[in-house]
């Protein structure tokens, strides 16, 4: 039977194996992570795929590459989710 040290070591190398590996079977999963990369906004990539589930795709990455190319807006994902709530001026699905 193998040593639990060795057990441990093989069971790291195999996640460090899966995080490499891409996990987006869905549409709105690639939309979700490529609005957090328009944005430069990686640690709310959860909250865009769900924005992405419920909004049109396009409508989003539209609005994103917008605000992205403003280099006067500082807190781009910020003021990506002030927009997409505005009041009168709402994506719609």
């Amino acid at each position: 039977m193998a040593e639990f040290s060795q057990i441990g070591k093989d069971y790291l190398e195999t996640l460090k194996k899966r995080r490499v590996q891409s996990r987006v079977y869905l549409q709105h999963q690639l939309t979700g992570l490529e609005i957090a990369r328009i944005l430069n906004d990686e640690s709310h990539k959860s909250l865009y795929i769900k924005l992405a589930k419920d909004f049109n795709n396009d409508k989003l990455l539209r609005l994103a590459k917008t605000i992205a190319e403003n280099h006067r807006i500082k807190n781009k994902g910020a003021y990506f989710m002030r927009l997409l709530y505005k009041k009168d001026e709402n994506i719609n699905h």
